[in-house]
Parts: structure tokens; sequence; C-alpha cells
């Protein structure tokens, strides 16, 4: 597997071996002792979500507090889509920032996105399949959000072709600086 630092260090884009020929492919899309060294710890996932989106959609930007934190490992199986994770951790040296890179599903990479950063991603094909393994369950009581385009956070989201569409909770997601941030 090879690894590629993000802007953000501990964001990770993992791009696994994949082996094809004129019959397709083969690639292991998880394994626990190659991404474990990959991150450089041991990571335990305890659920695997599946999301369908149209073009346009923008899902995020999300995140968990503690004790609820969730680190996430994303990928898409069909589409494209742009991901975003931004620094929540208030006295790191990123707070605040962001890294982005596009996912595909024919590049075959993931993107690891550890607890105490937001995360979001937006569609730029005609449809998205889009998987991803948490470290810890879904917990509304520890929900956080940002708003996707805060100036603050001037993030460069690429022009899908067609208006973006969010969600009533996104749409009403604070900005940064009044966010639930990590100690």
């Amino acid at each position: 597997m090879q690894v590629t630092r993000t802007a953000l260090p501990a964001v990770l884009i993992l791009q696994p071996k994949v082996f094809g020929d004129e019959r397709g492919f083969f690639f292991e899309s998880f394994n626990q002792r190659a991404f474990d060294e990959a991150v450089g710890q041991h990571v335990e996932f305890v659920q695997d979500n599946h999301s369908r989106s149209q073009r346009g959609v923008l899902r995020g930007l999300h995140y968990q507090l503690p004790p609820h934190a969730q680190g996430k490992l994303v990928r898409v199986i069909s589409g494209r889509v742009f991901d975003v994770a931004v620094d929540m951790r208030r006295g790191s040296a990123t707070f605040g920032r962001w890294a982005g890179t596009e996912l595909t599903a024919t590049a075959h990479q993931q993107l690891w996105i550890p607890a105490g950063f937001a995360h979001g991603f937006l569609v730029l094909s005609e449809s998205a399949d889009f998987l991803y393994k948490t470290t810890d369950y879904y917990a509304p009581a520890a929900e956080g959000s940002v708003r996707w385009d805060d100036p603050r956070l001037g993030i460069e989201w690429p022009d899908p072709g067609v208006p973006i569409q969010l969600s009533d909770k996104d749409s009403g997601a604070p900005a940064f600086a009044e966010a639930p941030t990590f100690d």
C-alpha cells in the first residue's frame, strides 16, 4: 500500500496495490496489519456505512465529539467525489485548516480521517456510492458540524456543474468559529 500525507499530516491517502488484467481487477480493500502500519497505530473499526448520492450533493462537514469521536476510513466504489477533512483540534498546528482530494472508483484510493477532524464530500459524477468505516458508533448527542462554505475555512470546492444540494441539517450548520472543537 502506498501512503501519501495530505496538507494535514494526520490525514492520509491510501493507495492499495491493484492487480488487473483483461478479466478485471483484484485488491485488498482492507487489511488490518497493513492499515495499522500505514497510520502508525492500531485502529479498531466498529461500523461500516454506505451512502449513495447524486451529482451536486454535498454531505458535511460532520464529526463526533468525545467520548464518541470517530475516525473514518472512506472510499468511493462507484463515481467520483471531492473529499475534505478539516482539523477541529484546538491547539493543533493545523487547527482550522483543510485538506481535500478527489476520490474515484477507478483509482481505488482511500482516505484516513482520524478522530478530531470534520469530514465532508461533494459528488462530481452523475452519482457516487461512498463507503466508510468508523471507529465509534453513531451517537447523535456527540454530533458536530461546520458550515461547508465558511469563509474562515476557505475550502476550494470544485464546481460539480449543477447547483449544490444540502440537507436541512447541513444548511443550518454553524460557522467554524461557533462550532464545538476538540480540546
